[in-house]
């Protein structure tokens, strides 16, 4: 689980400068960026561990960009009720006009795409010991402005 404030973007374009890049974003949602840690140590890279089916689920509903304040938005993340992340985005490493400007660069971004923008601490891997989701586990990630997701973790079925 990874607790991430995503824009959707509403208007492509590459190469925006920073004061630019809110025109790129048609709104925002929620996304729980699902980390298989098992076979990110396994692969020592992080595409397959975070691109398996039901991974990075998204919304359920998306809010434009005038309704929230980007600057001054609480983000939390829930394991069966108890509270594993809890931080907001004037936090964020990178803000998003960087984001955006970085990834534009040398990305063209197109309408539709979705972009996140990372997680605040408390994912499981960062505790001693790990505390990694298992089947039955329900994930609720809740963003101020936007509302929530929330998920039940499954067993994979062949």
């Amino acid at each position: 689980y990874e607790a991430e404030l995503a824009r959707v973007i509403g208007v492509g374009g590459r190469g925006s400068a920073e004061a630019d890049a809110h025109r790129h974003i048609f709104g925002y949602t929620i996304v729980n960026d699902v980390t298989a840690r098992d076979l990110q140590g396994r692969h020592s890279q992080w595409l397959i561990a975070k691109s398996q089916d039901t991974f990075c689920p998204m919304g359920p509903w998306a809010v434009t960009r005038d309704e929230l304040d980007i600057g001054d938005t609480g983000i939390r993340c829930f394991v069966n009720g108890d509270i594993r992340q809890s931080s907001n985005t004037r936090h964020l490493i990178f803000d998003i006009p960087t984001i955006i400007a970085t990834i534009s660069a040398g990305v063209t971004l197109r309408a539709g795409d979705v972009i996140a923008t990372g997680t605040p601490a408390g994912v499981g891997i960062g505790f001693d010991p790990p505390r990694y989701l298992k089947a039955g586990d329900v994930v609720r990630i809740e963003i101020d402005g936007i509302g929530y997701l929330e998920n039940r973790v499954e067993e994979l079925r062949a």
